[in-house]
């Protein structure tokens, strides 16, 4: 078997590798355009107005910004390069929403100077450079303040963002939060629009978003305006055989059903409902395709080793991610126990540890499934590495996105003192 199953049409692995080389991050544009479509078509509720927001950071590319404004998404964004790619890409900035715990005073200016108005605030001091940069630029914003509820998702240390120790958001009745919230009161420039909150990503099952709904909605009984919410992303996606991620149906129905649940119970009303899934969206719509070269057979081990490895796909070393894989054409082959690593000069270079492959030969297509989230937008020139290319394909014809970088791309930014 040489082929890719994308979207309905075949695509030839060979074709692929010899057209754009090796590592490759490919994604299935039809998959992308599906799930997108779960998420808006079915997040609706007669009582509220809905959002589903881009989480630009699992993708941030032009390529991906085009099909959140095709399709009718809006996009989470958190830094200043994603605000002007989202830009460049042809975005409504007043789709974008604007997120950080630092946000640079030149960032927040270039937000707002470009009409990005919607800022999540997430910090007494992130309120003040927030204010600092709207009263420069005599333009008003309107925030959601990221609220840190103290949910916590069971999932990875490092991406569980609502502990209470958490670098994320202010603690509900916490002494930054009440004068925060007297500021914007007395501010000529910023607008309280509601609040945020964000549990943590990979997450499995629905009774963390529904006691953080609860922490909101307790709170916002307090406030005589009608506020929006957004309750953030973290769904999860299926890496590994492993995984039971719910349907995207399941959870839009699950969190509509509750939070109107919960509103006629408190009787309070909310304006906007948002959610924010990234990875969800984009995980398994992507693989990456690499190129087997040395093997290598010790004591107690048996490595395969790609042309590509930690600075294309970070995740295993800094998360110790897990992933599935095949080799091209051997599918159906007998398997053993290997462990698949990069070419980085690091212990750590493991993609695929103590997974199951078919024996191996020097220049076999390796492909790596579910890789469409944090590969590319994590990706490093670490030991001058180039990154890979990025291609998109769609109804059976692929498509480059993004260009593979050249040795000259490597030391564009460099000073030669020699000139």
């Amino acid at each position: 078997m040489t082929s890719l199953f994308f979207g309905g049409f075949m695509i030839n692995y060979k074709e692929l590798e010899q057209k754009y080389s090796t590592p490759l991050y490919v994604y299935d544009e039809n998959k992308i355009i599906e799930i997108m479509h779960d998420y808006k078509d079915n997040f609706k509720s007669d009582e509220f107005n809905t959002k589903v927001l881009y989480a630009s950071k699992a993708l941030s590319i032009l390529k991906i910004y085009r099909l959140v404004k095709e399709h009718g998404l809006c996009a989470d964004v958190v830094s200043g390069g994603e605000i002007f790619t989202a830009l460049k890409a042809g975005m409504n900035p007043q789709d974008l929403y604007f997120h950080g715990n630092n946000k640079s005073p030149y960032e927040l200016e270039y937000a707002i100077s470009n009409d990005v108005t919607h800022i999540v605030i997430d910090s007494l001091s992130d309120f003040n450079h927030i204010e600092a940069a709207a009263k420069k630029l005599n333009k008003k914003v309107s925030c959601l303040i990221r609220l840190n509820t103290g949910v916590e998702a069971h999932t990875h240390k490092f991406i569980v963002t609502s502990h209470i120790d958490s670098k994320f958001g202010m603690l509900i009745g916490s002494k930054d939060l009440n004068q925060t919230l007297e500021l914007i009161k007395k501010s000529k420039y910023v607008i309280l629009e509601g609040f945020h909150s964000h549990i943590g990503s990979q997450i499995m099952t629905m009774e963390g978003f529904y006691a953080a709904i609860d922490k909101l909605l307790d709170y916002l009984k307090n406030f005589n305006e009608v506020l929006s919410l957004n309750i953030g992303g973290g769904f999860g996606a299926k890496y590994t055989c492993d995984d039971k991620p719910l349907e995207i149906k399941a959870i839009v129905n699950g969190l509509i059903k509750y939070t109107t649940e919960k509103l006629h119970q408190l009787n309070i009303k909310i304006d906007t409902l948002m959610i924010e899934p990234g990875r969800s969206i984009v995980c398994e719509a992507g693989t990456t395709l690499y190129k087997i070269g040395a093997l290598k057979q010790t004591p107690n081990r048996q490595y395969y080793f790609i042309d590509g490895g930690m600075t294309d796909n970070i995740r295993p070393a800094l998360y110790q991610a897990k992933y599935e894989g095949y080799i091209v054409g051997k599918e159906n082959l007998p398997k053993r126990l290997v462990t698949v690593a990069g070419k980085c000069c690091e212990s750590g270079d493991i993609i695929m540890e103590d997974t199951y492959l078919p024996d191996a030969e020097e220049g076999d297509l390796l492909v790596v499934k579910s890789t469409g989230a944090y590969g590319y937008s994590m990706s490093s020139n670490y030991n001058k590495a180039l990154r890979p290319a990025v291609v998109f394909v769609h109804d059976g014809a692929s498509r480059l996105a993004v260009r593979r970088q050249t040795f000259n791309d490597l030391i564009e930014g460099e000073i030669d003192e020699n000139i």
